[in-house]
C-alpha cells in the first residue's frame, strides 16, 4: 500500500509508547529510529494481515497464527506481508500462547526493517490500543492549540502599523521556516525567517509562478492536456532537499503570492498558513472606495490638464477629508518631553496600504515619514491601533490643497497633546472677516523678518497653537525643549516684539494661518 489512508489525528511516536512505564513495551528487534510513528493499533491472528491493514499500524499478535514447526521462511512471509501493507511496528504479546519472541520472528524483522515490540503478559492488547489513542487525545489537543495561538498572534499582528511584515514574522516563527511576500511581478517584496539558501528560496519562487495568476506574470508552460485557458491552482506544494515548500495565491488574481519554506508540513501547519494567506489577502488586495480603472481615468484626466472637481466623482465622491497619519513609534509616546526624538522612519507602501484599508480608501500616498489619505467625506476616520491621525474638515475637490494644510496642522497638534486623532475646526474664523489680498499682503509684511528661515516659522506656528508649551512643541517638532526656546526667542528679535503679549501673539497667528 504505497498510500496508506491515515487520520486527522497526529500519530503518536513509538518511541512515546515505549516509554509508558504503564505498558512495559520493550523493542526486541528492527531499527530504533525516532521518525517512526503510529496511526492507530490493530489486534490481527490471521497468518496473512495483508487484506485488513489500511497502513500506518501497530500490528498486535499473540501468535496464535504461528503453526507448529514454523521455520524463517514462515516468518519471511508473515513479516513482509505486514510491511507491504504498510505496518510501521509489530507488537508480540507473551500470554497466553508464547513464553518468549520466536527467534525467527526477530530477524525477520530485523531483515525488513520493522519494528518488533515485546508486550509482557500483564499488559492487554486493548491497555495498548488505548494508550495509543489517549497519546493521539494529548497530541490533537497541543495541535489544537498551537493552531489557536498561531490564529491569535497573527490577527495581532496583522492589526499592526506595519501589518505585512508582522504576519510574516509570525507565520514564519510558528512554522519554523522562512515566510515570503512575492509581487505580481514575482519579486520578492518582503520576507521573515531563516534564509534557506539561494537553491531553495529559487524553487520557492518558481512555485510561486504556478500560482500566480496569468496575466500578472509569465507562468510556466501548461502540461500536455492542459487546455489554454486553465485557471492557475489556489496552492502549490513540492519538497527539496527535506524542506517541504508551498505556495498560496492571494486574492482574487492580484498576482500577489505567499511562499512558505519549512521543515515539515502537517494539518495544523496548512491551517495556519492558510490564516495567513487570507490576512495577507485581505492587507494587500484592492481597497473599497473605487476600482483602479476608475482611479486610472481620473490619474490621466489630471496629467491632461482636468481639473480636480471635474476628477473627484470618479473618486467616488463630491467632499472629502484629507488624513495624515504617523505610526505611533515614530510619535510621542516612543519619548519624553525635553529629549530628542528618534530618527523617524518612512512607513512602507504596504503598511500604508493598510491604513488605507483601515479607513476605507485607497488613494493612499506614503509620503516620507506621513502617510497622506484622501477619504470620502461620508466615512468617519478613526485611528487604528497604533497611528496618530490629523483630519482635515470635509471640503469641495477645489480647496484640497488647504485641506492638506489642515490635516497637517491637526497631525502636529494630535502628536503634541498625545492624542490619537484631531479633526480640524469648521467654525467662522477672524480671517473670514477680512479679504483674502488684504489679509495675505499683511501677513507677507508682518512675517517678512522670518520668511527667510522655515524652521523660525515652523516653530512659531507650532508654539502658538499649543499656547506657548515649550515641552509640547519640542514633541511636535522632534527636536530639544532648548532648540525651542533659542528658535522662539530669535523670532521675537528679528520681528523686535514682545511674544509675551496677547495681542501680538493674535496677530501673528492670524498672518502665520495665511502663509
Amino acid at each position: 500500500m504505497s498510500d496508506p489512508v491515515v487520520p486527522p489525528t497526529p500519530p503518536v511516536p513509538l518511541d512515546a509508547l515505549l516509554a509508558r512505564e504503564d505498558l512495559g513495551l520493550r523493542r526486541v528487534a528492527g531499527p530504533s529510529d525516532p521518525g517512526v510513528v503510529v496511526h492507530w493499533a490493530h489486534t490481527s491472528e490471521m497468518a496473512d494481515p495483508y487484506p485488513y491493514l489500511l497502513g500506518g499500524e501497530l500490528l498486535l499478535s499473540a501468535g496464535v497464527h504461528i503453526p507448529d514447526g514454523a521455520g524463517p521462511g514462515y516468518f519471511d512471509a508473515y513479516v513482509s506481508r505486514i510491511v507491504a501493507a504498510g505496518g510501521v511496528a509489530l507488537g508480540f504479546g507473551l500470554a497466553p500462547v508464547h513464553d518468549t519472541v520466536p527467534e525467527a520472528l526477530a530477524a525477520a524483522c530485523e531483515l525488513h526493517g520493522l519494528p518488533l515490540l515485546e508486550v509482557p503478559p500483564r499488559t492487554t492488547f486493548s491497555g495498548v490500543a488505548r494508550a495509543v489513542w489517549q497519546l493521539m487525545a494529548q497530541a490533537r489537543l497541543a495541535e489544537l492549540r498551537r493552531v489557536t495561538e498561531a490564529h491569535q498572534s497573527l490577527a495581532s499582528a496583522a492589526a499592526r502599523p506595519n501589518p505585512v511584515p508582522a504576519v510574516l514574522h509570525q507565520l514564519s516563527r510558528r512554522l519554523g521556516g522562512r515566510a515570503v511576500l512575492f509581487g505580481p511581478e514575482g519579486t520578492e517584496l518582503a520576507a521573515a525567517g531563516r534564509d534557506p539558501g539561494a537553491q531553495t528560496g529559487a524553487a520557492l519562487a518558481r512555485l510561486a509562478r504556478v500560482v500566480r495568476p496569468a496575466g500578472t506574470e509569465h507562468r510556466p508552460p501548461p502540461a500536455p492536456g492542459d487546455g489554454p485557458g486553465r485557471p492557475a491552482p489556489a496552492s502549490a506544494a513540492d519538497t527539496l532537499a527535506g524542506v517541504r515548500l508551498t505556495a498560496y495565491a492571494l486574492g482574487a488574481g492580484h498576482g500577489f503570492v505567499l511562499g512558505v519554506a519549512a521543515p515539515r508540513s502537517d494539518s495544523g501547519d496548512h491551517a495556519i498558513a492558510s490564516v495567513a494567506a487570507v490576512l495577507l489577502a485581505l492587507l494587500t488586495g484592492e481597497q473599497q472606495s473605487g476600482t483602479g480603472a476608475a482611479r486610472s481615468a481620473a490619474l490621466v484626466r489630471l496629467l491632461l490638464g482636468g481639473e480636480p472637481q471635474d476628477v473627484a466623482p470618479l473618486l467616488g465622491g463630491e467632499r472629502w477629508r484629507v488624513v495624515h497619519a504617523r505610526p505611533d513609534a515614530q510619535g510621542p509616546d516612543t519619548q519624553t518631553p525635553g529629549t530628542q526624538a528618534p530618527d523617524a522612519q518612512a512607513p512602507d507602501a504596504l503598511a500604508a496600504s493598510a491604513l488605507g484599508a483601515a479607513l476605507g480608501s485607497a488613494l493612499v500616498d506614503p509620503a516620507g515619514e506621513v502617510v497622506r489619505v484622501l477619504v470620502p467625506a461620508g466615512r468617519e476616520p478613526q485611528a487604528p491601533p497604533g497611528w496618530t491621525l490629523g483630519v482635515s474638515a470635509a471640503v469641495a475637490p477645489r480647496d484640497w490643497p488647504a485641506a492638506d494644510t489642515q490635516a497637517a496642522r491637526a497631525l502636529a497638534r494630535a502628536r503634541a497633546t498625545r492624542a490619537p486623532l484631531v479633526v480640524h475646526g469648521t467654525r467662522p474664523a477672524l480671517d473670514d472677516l477680512v479679504a483674502p489680498a488684504d489679509a495675505d499682503a499683511h501677513a507677507r509684511l508682518l512675517l517678512a523678518p522670518v520668511e527667510g528661515s522655515p524652521a523660525l516659522v515652523d516653530t512659531l506656528r507650532t508654539w502658538l497653537s499649543l499656547h506657548g508649551s515649550w515641552d509640547r512643541t519640542a514633541v511636535a517638532l522632534a527636536v530639544h525643549r532648548n532648540t525651542v526656546r533659542q528658535r522662539i526667542a530669535r523670532c521675537a528679535a528679528l520681528l523686535e516684539t514682545d511674544l509675551d503679549d496677547p495681542d501680538v501673539r493674535m496677530e501673528l497667528w492670524f498672518a502665520l494661518r495665511r502663509t
